[in-house]
C-alpha cells in the first residue's frame, strides 16, 4: 500500500485541482463567494452598531431610537442567519456534484485498467479510494477554501474596524497574538501527520477486512481464527492512535485558544477603564465593542484551525484519489480500429510472455484454432494454459511473437470489438448480486427476456430457473451464495450463449461440477461448441476426446498435439495423464 508523505504544509497546486473540478457549479461557486462576503460584512458591522447604541441612545436615554437599533440588530441577526444556512446548503451540494463526479470518473478508471493492476492492488484500497477518501474530499467545499475565505475577510473587517477606532487598544488586546500563532503552528503539523496516518490506517483496514471475509472460510477450516483476530488487532491499533494522537492535538489547541481570548479581554478591559478614567477618547460603548471585536477575531482563528484542518484530509485524500487516476500506465491500451466481422480463425506465431521481466511463462507458442473447429488445451497446473487465454482476450500484452484472428493481429482490432466476440466460461461461474435474467444479459438492453429464455432453455437451465421464486427475476445473493456451483455454472453458460460470440473459450469450466450435473453441463457444452471457433482448457480427459486438435504444455512449451487416438498411440505425456485418470475411474 502507497503511504502519502508528509511535506509542505499546503499543496496550493493540488488544491487548485480539487477546485478546477468545480468548474462546471460556477453559479453555485459565485453564489456562495457572495452570501460569504455578506456574512462577514455583517458579523463586522454589529460591534460598530452595538458600540453607537451605548455611547449615544443608551448614555443618552433616547428610548425610540434604541428601539429601532435594536430592531435594526435583530434584523442584522436574522439575515446574518438566512446567509449563512444559504451558503451551508450551497456548498453542501456543490460538494456532493463533485464527488458523484469524481466517483464517476475513479469508476471508469476501474473499468479501463488492466488485470495487473488488480493482481497487484487489495480490493480494500480500491474501495477505500472509491468511496472513504472521495466522501471526505466534499468536506473541502462545506469546511474548504470558500469558508475560510469567509472568515479571513471578516479577521481583516474586524482589524480594520479595531485600529480605525484606537490602534493603542488594537495593539494591547493583539499582543497575546504570537502565542496563538505558535499553538496553531504546532497544531497544525501534528493534526496533518495524524490524518495521514489516519487514512494510511483506514485503507489498511479496509483491504485487511475485504480480504478475510473472501477468504473466511480457509480461515475457519484451518482454525486460524485466533491469529487473524490478532493481525486485525494490531492494525485496529494504528489506527486508533492515528486517531487519537489527533484528539490530543484538538483538545491541547482549543482550551489554549480560549486561555488566550480572555487574555486579550482581560487586557481590553483593564487598558479601556484606564481610558475611560483618563477621558483620552475611550468609551464603555468602544471597550463593549472591542470585547465583541476580540471574540469574534479569535473565534475564526479557532474554526479556521479546525477547517484547514478538514481541508488538509480533503487534500490527503484528493492526493490520493489523484495518483491512482493520473497513474495511466495501469490502463488497457486501445489503439486498434478494426472492427470486421470476426470468424475466428485464430493463430499464434511464435509468442512468448512473462508476467514478470526475465521471467517467461510462455516460450515460442506456435498455435493455430481454424474457423468452426475445437482445440483443447492441457497441462499441468503452472503451464501456461490459462495465459494463453489472457493474451488472446488482451488481458496481459505479449511481448514477442504475434496473435491474429483472421489474418488480422489482435492489437488492430479494437478491444470492445475484440471481446463482444470471445465468450468465456470460467471455473467460478461468478453471479453479480441482482436477478438470474440481469445475470444472464448483464444488463445489455439489446437481449431480450425471450432471447435470456430461450439462451436458458438450450443449455438445460430453465426448468431449475422457472422453480425458483420468482423465476428469472429470482435475486441472487452475493456471488451466487443461494445457488449450487452447478447451477451458477449453468447461468454461465446461458449467458455466453445469449451474447452469441463467434469464439468460445472454456477455462477449467466443469472441473468443480459434480457427477450428478456433469451430463447436463456435458451437453450445454456441445451446444456451446456447435460451429464456434472453441478452445477448451480442461483437466477431465473425458471432457476433450472429441476435440479437433489437443494440445499438451509443458513449463509454457508445446510437448505433443494431435487428435485424441493419435495421442494415446503416441504414448507420452498425454497418454501418461489418460492412463492415471483412467486408473482413478
Amino acid at each position: 500500500m502507497t503511504k502519502i508523505k508528509t511535506g509542505i504544509a499546503f499543496d496550493w497546486q493540488l488544491m487548485r485541482r480539487v477546485y478546477g473540478m468545480a468548474s462546471p457549479y460556477k453559479k453555485q461557486v459565485w453564489w456562495a463567494v457572495l452570501l460569504t462576503v455578506m456574512m462577514a460584512l455583517l458579523g463586522s458591522l454589529r460591534p460598530l452598531l452595538v458600540q453607537y447604541v451605548i455611547d449615544h441612545k443608551i448614555s443618552g436615554k433616547d428610548e425610540v431610537g434604541l428601539l429601532w437599533l435594536t430592531i435594526l440588530l435583530v434584523g442584522m441577526l436574522f439575515l446574518q442567519t438566512f446567509f449563512q444556512f444559504y451558503q451551508g446548503y450551497i456548498t453542501q451540494v456543490l460538494g456532493q456534484n463533485v464527488v458523484r463526479d469524481l466517483r464517476k470518473k475513479i469508476y471508469s478508471f476501474i473499468l479501463k485498467a488492466k488485470l495487473s493492476y488488480f493482481d497487484k492492488t487489495p480490493v480494500g484500497t480500491i474501495v477505500t479510494r472509491t468511496v472513504n477518501d472521495i466522501e471526505t474530499i466534499a468536506d473541502n467545499f462545506s469546511e474548504g477554501l470558500i469558508t475560510i475565505s469567509g472568515d479571513i475577510l471578516q479577521i481583516v473587517l474586524i482589524l480594520f474596524f479595531m485600529f480605525y477606532q484606537s490602534w493603542e487598544m488594537s495593539l494591547v488586546s493583539l499582543s497575546v497574538l504570537p502565542l496563538l500563532l505558535i499553538a496553531a503552528n504546532l497544531f497544525k503539523n501534528k493534526v496533518k501527520a495524524s490524518f495521514h496516518a489516519v487514512r494510511n490506517a483506514v485503507s489498511k483496514l479496509n483491504a485487511f477486512v475485504q480480504e478475510h471475509i473472501q477468504g473466511m472460510q480457509i480461515v475457519q477450516i484451518f482454525g486460524v481464527e485466533k491469529q487473524e483476530f490478532e493481525k486485525f488487532s494490531t492494525i485496529n491499533k494504528e489506527h486508533t492512535k492515528a486517531n487519537i494522537d489527533g484528539i490530543m492535538a484538538y483538545s491541547l489547541f482549543f482550551p489554549v485558544v480560549e486561555i488566550i481570548t480572555a487574555l486579550s479581554v482581560a487586557l481590553i478591559i483593564w487598558f479601556g477603564l484606564h481610558g475611560v478614567l483618563a477621558q483620552n477618547g475611550i468609551t464603555p460603548g468602544m471597550i463593549t465593542a472591542f470585547i465583541m471585536y476580540i471574540n469574534m477575531f479569535y473565534r475564526p482563528i479557532r474554526v479556521i484551525a479546525d477547517r484547514f484542518n478538514t481541508m488538509q484530509m480533503g487534500m490527503v485524500a484528493s492526493e490520493r484519489v489523484f495518483k491512482l487516476i493520473d497513474d495511466t500506465s495501469v490502463l488497457e491500451t486501445d489503439h486498434g480500429t478494426m472492427v470486421t466481422p470476426i470468424l475466428g480463425n485464430i493463430k499464434f506465431n511464435a509468442v512468448s510472455f512473462g508476467y514478470l521481466p526475465l521471467q517467461n511463462v510462455l516460450h515460442n507458442i506456435s498455435l493455430e484454432v481454424p474457423a468452426g473447429k475445437t482445440t483443447a488445451i492441457i497441462g499441468a497446473t503452472g503451464s501456461g494454459k490459462t495465459t494463453i487465454i489472457n493474451l488472446l482476450n488482451r488481458f496481459y500484452e505479449y511481448h514477442d511473437g504475434e496473435i491474429s484472428i483472421d489474418g488480422i493481429p489482435i492489437k488492430d482490432y479494437t478491444l470492445t470489438h475484440l471481446r463482444g466476440n470471445i465468450g468465456m466460461v470460467l471455473q467460478d461461474g461468478f453471479l453479480f448480486r441482482g436477478t438470474i435474467a440481469e445475470n444472464i444479459s448483464l444488463y445489455d438492453d439489446t437481449i431480450s427476456m425471450q432471447k435470456i429464455k430461450d439462451a436458458a432453455q438450450a443449455i438445460g437451465a430453465h426448468d431449475f430457473i422457472e422453480k425458483l421464486p420468482g423465476g428469472y427475476h429470482y435475486n441472487v445473493m452475493e456471488r451466487g451464495a443461494t445457488l449450487s456451483t452447478g447451477q451458477r455454472q449453468l447461468i454461465s453458460f446461458a449467458r455466453v450463449l445469449a451474447q452469441n460470440p463467434n469464439i468460445l473459450i472454456l477455462d477449467e469450466a466443469t472441473s468443480s461440477i459434480d457427477s450428478a450435473n456433469e451430463e447436463i453441463i456435458q451437453n450445454a457444452i456441445k451446444i456451446l461448441l456447435k460451429t464456434r471457433t472453441s478452445i477448451v482448457i480442461a483437466h477431465r480427459l473425458s471432457t476433450i476426446q472429441n476435440a479437433d486438435e489437443i494440445v499438451v504444455l509443458d513449463h509454457g512449451e508445446i510437448v505433443e498435439r494431435g487428435t485424441h487416438e493419435n495421442l494415446l498411440n503416441q504414448k507420452g505425456a498425454y497418454k501418461l495423464l489418460y492412463d492415471v485418470q483412467f486408473q482413478e475411474v
